[in-house]
């Protein structure tokens, strides 16, 4: 959204908002993707398809003959017959320091992988998977108390307003082909990861519950069953949770739920 808005507030042409279709959310109930809010917001015009890869939406993008496409966060891959169309090609939003972490989780990642550092980066899309040649990079520190939620939110404003600052030049810009051999990868993110045990040590406990807000969320087993911890903090060698929520309970703080009071 950060990135829409700005392109927006910079005064540029928007043709055409391209986002996922509307899908089940909370209760249930069919939600619209947050970029659909706020393209609506600025009286955009919205695409919802399945997949961008179907002719029918490859067409719908080809009647439109864009100068450029704009990418952040899509969740697909985009094949030549879309890549192709924009006469200046397609740029992409990515929120770490490429090529560290490409894939579909790179803030988690990078918190989870301990990286004091991380950053987004502006770059041309080619077929592969964040792959292709960069056009900017700007880098900001990791809190130490700072969570995915958080940081979410600084790297997407920094996107936005890096993107905006790369279109000022862009016909003229030098990009630069990536370091390939040092490419790590950065994939979804599993239930699985968030299921913790105390003997994983406090270092390992704190980045895994910072990481994976807010899904798939990180638990802990306590005297009365696992729950999910919110928050928390290291004291010396120990990680000492500081909200946790049992299943079907609204949060609470910790000595509550693990019957220290």
């Amino acid at each position: 959204m950060p990135s829409l808005r700005a392109l927006h507030a910079a005064g540029h042409e928007i043709a055409l908002v391209v986002t996922q279709p509307d899908r089940p959310g909370h209760r249930m109930k069919v939600t619209p993707p947050p970029v659909k809010v706020a393209a609506e917001e600025h009286s955009l015009p919205v695409y919802q398809p399945a997949r961008i890869r179907d002719p029918e939406a490859v067409e719908r993008l080809r009647a439109i003959a864009p100068d450029l496409m704009v990418v952040v966060a899509y969740g697909q891959i985009l094949p030549r017959s879309v890549l192709s169309i924009p006469r200046l090609g397609a740029v992409n939003v990515h929120a770490s320091l490429l090529p560290r972490h490409r894939g579909a989780a790179p803030i988690a990642r990078a918190i989870l992988a301990g990286d004091d550092k991380t950053g987004v980066t502006i770059m041309k899309m080619d077929e592969q998977m964040d792959h292709g040649p960069v056009l900017a990079m700007r880098a900001t520190s990791i809190g130490d108390h700072e969570d995915a939620v958080q940081l979410t939110e600084r790297l997407a404003e920094m996107g936005g307003e890096l993107l905006v600052e790369t279109l000022e030049s862009l016909e003229q810009a030098r990009s630069v082909e990536q370091e390939h051999t040092q490419a790590t990868l950065a994939p979804k993110l599993a239930k699985e990861e968030g299921e913790l045990e105390w003997s994983l040590g406090a270092k390992e406990i704190d980045r895994r519950v910072r990481a994976l807000q807010p899904w798939p969320g990180a638990t802990l087993p306590t005297p009365r069953g696992r729950a999910k911890v919110l928050a928390g903090h290291i004291e010396g060698d120990r990680y000492v949770p500081e909200v946790m929520q049992l299943p079907g309970k609204r949060p609470a703080a910790a000595k509550q739920v693990l019957g220290d009071a």
